[in-house]
């Protein structure tokens, strides 16, 4: 099943500590279900020294979330995603807010020609 979320989409977050916060997908994990949002889910990660990092750091990392608490901006405003079928075959996600198309998951369907 697609995802309702890409790599690039503009989201809000609807669920949280950070709900009400926009950004763009940097990553999308599929099979945990998870997406990295730029500036959602800050936290900070200490690293160990190594050789090229004799004093070790703490670094502010994004974390993943849940891709359930995430939805597509549309006009400012949060959307549900539906997918839609076209005339030609192809098959595209479209804005439950105002119809918009969000963007095409495969082209037209071609048929094989009989040999």
């Amino acid at each position: 099943m697609p995802a309702h979320v890409k790599k690039g989409d503009v989201v809000i977050v609807t669920a949280g500590d950070d709900k009400g916060k926009t950004g763009e997908i940097v990553s999308v994990d599929t099979k945990a279900n998870r997406v990295v949002v730029r500036g959602v889910n800050i936290h900070k990660r200490h690293l160990k020294p190594t050789q090229g990092r004799p004093q070790g750091a703490i670094v502010e990392m994004e974390l993943p979330i849940h891709m359930s608490n995430v939805s597509p901006v549309v006009d400012g405003k949060p959307t549900r995603v539906r997918f839609a079928t076209k005339t030609d075959g192809s098959k595209v996600r479209v804005a439950a807010r105002n119809g918009a198309e969000l963007s095409t998951l495969h082209g037209p369907r071609t048929t094989k020609k009989a040999k």
